[in-house]
C-alpha cells in the first residue's frame, strides 16, 4: 500500500515535465500532415497547369510528372526544336530550377537519295533529254553522246543532277537506255532503277525485227525491259498479188492484203486451192478497192478449177494465164464465171497459152548472176547501140561496175517493147543472190535463189508493173534461209503459227483429274520449247480449258493449274516466259458438244494465243482418244477453211479501208514508180 502510493505520487510529479514535449510532437505531426497535403495540392496544380498549357499548344507527346516541387518532363520529341519548346513553355509557368528534363529526341533519319530517272526522246527534229541523274560526269557524257548521234541539231538538255551516289541497278539500266537511244532514230526511252521502257517506230517490219533482235542481244541481266516497237504498214505500189498452180503445187509468188481479215480470207482461199505450209502475205496500204479480198478469192478459185494456171492482180488489172494443157471448154467456162464474180472495178484479161512450135528459134536476151562472186553476164540480142549502152549502164548501177560483162549483138528486127522487157527483167534479177533471166517476145522468165522472204513478191511486183496487163512472165525463185540475215528472227505471228503446227501434230496430255503433265507429253513439250526458244519475249497467253463435267469453280481451278503447269514446264526447259501468262477458262469456252465423249475430249485442251493478235489456227487433226483430263492441240477439233474448201465468213467485217468508195469506175492509172 505504501509502494502504490509512492507510484501515484511519482506519476503526479512527472506529468508537468512531459506535457511540453508531447505537445511539441503533436504539433510537429500536424504540421507535417499539413505540409504534405499542401505539397500534394501544389504538385497536382502545377502538373495540371503544365499539361494544360502543352495541350493548348497541340503537344500531346510530352507529359508533366510532379515530384514534390519538381516537374519531370517525359516523352519523345520529334526533333530538338520541339524539345526546347516544351522546356520553354514549362519554364513560363514554374521556376526553371524545378524543371527536370527527361525528354528523348527521335533520332534523325538518314536522308534518302532522290528518285533518279531520265527520259530520252529522239526524232528527226533532234533529241530531248529530261530527268535527274546522280552526281558525276553522266550528264556531260550523255549530252555529248546524244549530240554525236544527231550532230546537225542541238540537243535540248533539261537534265539535273543530285549529289548522291547512284543506287544499285541504275548503271546497267542507264547504259542500256543510252545504247537503245543510239540504235532507234525515232524513239522514247524511259530509264529508272532496274527498269527501261522503250517505245519506238521502225520504218518497216524487217527493221522492227532487227531492232528487237539487237535490243534483246544487248539486254542486261536484272533489268526489266519493255518494248513497244511499231512499224507502219507499207505502201504497196502497185498493189500486187500473184497465185500460181502448176506441177510444183499451189503457191503465192506475191501476196498483198489491205486488212488482217482480208489476209486471213485470202490465205484460206489459197489453202482450199491446195497451197500448203506457211504462206506469206503482206498487209499494206494502197488497195484499189475494198472488195480486194473478194476479187482475189474468186481469182484463186478460178486457178484451182483450171488446175494449171496463174493469176496476177496488179491494182485493178487482173491477168489470168492458163497452161496449154487446159481444155478450151474448161477455160471458157472458168473465165466466164470469174468475169461475173469479179467486182465491177476489176478488169480481166484471160489467155490460154498455145504450145510452141519446136521449129521456132525465138529472139532471146539472157542474164545470169554467178553464186558467190556476184558476176553478171549479159548475152543475147538488143535493138540498137543506144539500148546496149542503156542496158550496160543500168546493169552496172544494179550489180556494180566491176561485176558486169556485156556481150550482146544488135538486131533491129526485135519486137516492140523489147527494151522495156529487158530493163524490167534486169531489175527483177537484182533481187536474187544467184539466178538467171530469159527475155523473149512472149514471156519474161526469172529463176534463181533469194535471201529475202519478200524477194519473190518484189520480182512479181516489178514485172507486173513494168510489163503491163496481159503480158506473160514466169517466176521460179527459191528462198534460201541461209542467205537471209533475218531468218533467225521470226515474227510473233510466225512464232504463233509454229506453236500451232506443233500442237496440231501432238497434244499436251495430263494425268486424269490433275494438273500433272503426262510423261507421254514430253516430246510435245520439247518441240514447243524448241520453237519458243527462237521467239524470246513474244507475248502469248497459255489458256487452259476443260469439259463441263464437275463444278464451274473446280473446272476453272483445274484449267488454271494446267495452264500454269505448261508455263512452268516451258520455263524449266530454258524458255523465256517473261511475256507469257497462264489463264484458266474452265468450261466457259467449249469448241465441241459436251454431250459426247469425243466432244468432251476436244474441249479439254491447251491453247496458245498471241497477246494483242488473233489465235494461231492449228492444222486440221482428228481428235484422238485420250485419258480423262488430256488436252488436245489447239484447233484440233475442227478443220480449217483450207481443209473444207470454204472460206471464213467475213460478212460482219467492219474494219476500215482506205480504198476508194466509188466502185463503178476504174481508178486512175498510177504514176510509174522508180522500182
Amino acid at each position: 500500500m505504501k509502494n502504490l502510493s509512492l507510484v501515484k505520487l511519482t506519476s503526479l510529479r512527472l506529468t508537468p515535465r512531459l506535457l511540453a514535449p508531447a505537445a511539441f510532437i503533436a504539433a510537429a505531426l500536424v504540421s507535417t500532415v499539413i505540409a504534405w497535403g499542401a505539397a500534394l495540392v501544389i504538385e497536382r496544380v502545377t502538373a495540371s497547369a503544365v499539361t494544360s498549357r502543352l495541350l493548348e499548344e497541340g503537344i500531346t507527346w510530352a507529359k508533366a510528372e510532379p515530384d514534390g516541387l519538381q516537374i519531370h518532363l517525359t516523352g519523345t520529341a520529334p526533333n530538338e526544336a520541339s524539345r526546347y519548346r516544351v522546356i520553354n513553355l514549362t519554364g513560363s509557368l514554374i521556376d526553371s530550377s524545378r524543371i527536370r528534363d527527361k525528354l528523348d529526341v527521335t533520332p534523325a533519319k538518314t536522308v534518302e537519295a532522290p528518285h533518279f530517272s531520265v527520259e530520252m526522246l529522239r526524232n528527226d527534229d533532234g533529241i530531248q533529254l529530261i530527268g535527274l541523274l546522280p552526281q558525276g560526269e553522266a550528264k556531260e557524257k550523255l549530252t555529248a553522246d546524244a549530240q554525236a548521234m544527231q550532230a546537225e541539231t542541238p540537243v535540248q538538255d533539261m537534265l539535273e543532277t543530285a549529289a548522291y551516289e547512284a543506287p544499285e541497278g541504275w548503271e546497267p539500266a542507264y547504259d542500256f537506255g543510252v545504247k537503245a537511244l543510239a540504235l532507234l532514230p525515232r524513239s522514247k526511252i524511259s530509264v529508272s532503277t532496274n527498269r527501261v521502257a522503250i517505245t519506238a517506230i521502225a520504218a518497216s517490219d524487217a527493221e522492227k525485227r532487227r531492232f528487237e533482235a539487237d535490243l534483246k542481244a544487248a539486254e542486261p541481266q536484272g533489268v526489266r525491259v519493255s518494248y513497244d516497237i511499231s512499224a507502219p504498214r507499207p505502201v504497196i505500189t502497185p498493189f500486187t498479188l500473184r497465185f500460181v498452180k502448176d506441177a510444183n503445187g499451189a503457191r503465192f509468188d506475191a501476196c498483198a492484203a489491205d486488212t488482217d481479215r482480208a489476209k486471213a480470207r485470202i490465205l484460206a482461199a489459197a489453202g482450199a486451192a491446195g497451197a500448203t505450209g506457211r504462206q506469206s502475205c503482206t498487209v499494206g496500204l494502197g488497195v484499189p478497192s475494198p472488195s480486194w479480198a473478194e476479187a482475189v478469192g474468186a481469182g484463186i478459185k478460178a486457178v484451182n478449177e483450171l488446175g494449171l494456171a496463174t493469176i496476177t492482180f496488179k491494182d485493178a488489172d487482173v491477168t489470168l494465164l492458163a497452161a496449154p494443157e487446159v481444155k478450151q471448154a474448161d477455160f471458157d467456162r472458168v473465165v466466164g464465171d470469174l468475169d461475173a464474180a469479179l467486182p465491177e472495178v476489176f478488169s480481166l484479161d484471160a489467155t490460154l497459152e498455145k504450145k510452141a512450135s519446136a521449129s521456132e528459134g525465138p529472139a532471146e536476151f539472157t542474164a545470169t548472176i554467178a553464186a558467190g562472186t556476184g558476176r553478171v553476164e549479159l548475152r543475147g540480142r538488143l535493138t540498137t547501140e543506144m539500148q546496149r549502152a542503156a542496158v550496160d549502164s543500168f546493169a552496172r548501177a544494179l550489180f556494180g561496175s566491176s561485176n558486169v560483162y556485156l556481150a550482146a549483138r544488135l538486131d533491129p528486127a526485135l519486137p516492140d517493147g523489147w527494151p522495156v522487157r529487158v530493163l524490167a527483167g534486169l531489175q527483177a534479177l537484182s533481187e536474187l543472190e544467184e539466178g538467171s533471166l530469159l527475155v523473149r517476145a512472149d514471156t519474161v522468165e526469172v529463176k534463181g535463189v533469194t535471201g529475202s522472204q519478200t524477194g519473190k513478191a518484189r520480182i512479181s511486183q516489178v514485172l507486173s508493173d513494168k510489163l503491163g496487163q496481159g503480158k506473160t512472165f514466169r517466176v521460179d525463185v527459191r528462198y534460201d534461209e541461209a542467205l537471209d540475215p533475218l531468218a533467225a528472227i521470226p515474227t510473233p505471228e510466225e512464232c504463233a503459227e509454229d506453236v500451232a503446227d506443233v500442237l496440231a501434230r501432238q497434244k499436251i496430255s495430263f494425268t486424269p483429274g490433275s494438273a500433272e503433265i503426262d510423261a507421254k507429253a514430253a516430246s510435245v513439250m520439247t518441240a514447243l520449247s524448241n520453237v519458243l526458244g527462237k521467239c524470246p519475249g513474244v507475248p502469248m497467253e497459255i489458256g487452259g480449258h476443260t469439259d463441263s463435267q464437275g463444278s464451274d469453280e473446280g473446272n476453272r481451278a483445274l484449267s488454271q493449274a494446267r495452264a500454269e503447269a505448261v508455263l512452268l514446264a516451258l520455263q524449266g526447259r530454258q524458255v523465256d516466259v517473261s511475256a507469257m501468262v497462264a489463264k484458266g477458262y474452265g468450261e466457259a469456252a467449249p469448241i465441241a458438244d459436251n454431250g459426247s465423249e469425243a466432244g468432251r475430249e476436244a474441249n479439254r485442251r491447251i491453247e496458245f494465243t498471241l497477246i494483242g493478235g488473233t489465235p494461231a489456227a492449228a492444222a486440221p487433226q482428228a481428235v484422238a482418244p485420250a485419258a480423262n483430263g488430256a488436252a488436245p492441240a489447239a484447233g484440233a477439233d475442227a478443220a480449217t477453211p483450207a481443209a473444207t474448201g470454204e472460206g471464213p465468213d467475213f460478212s460482219g467485217d467492219t474494219s476500215p479501208s482506205v480504198a476508194p468508195k466509188d466502185k463503178t469506175r476504174r481508178p486512175e492509172p498510177r504514176p510509174k514508180s522508180n522500182g
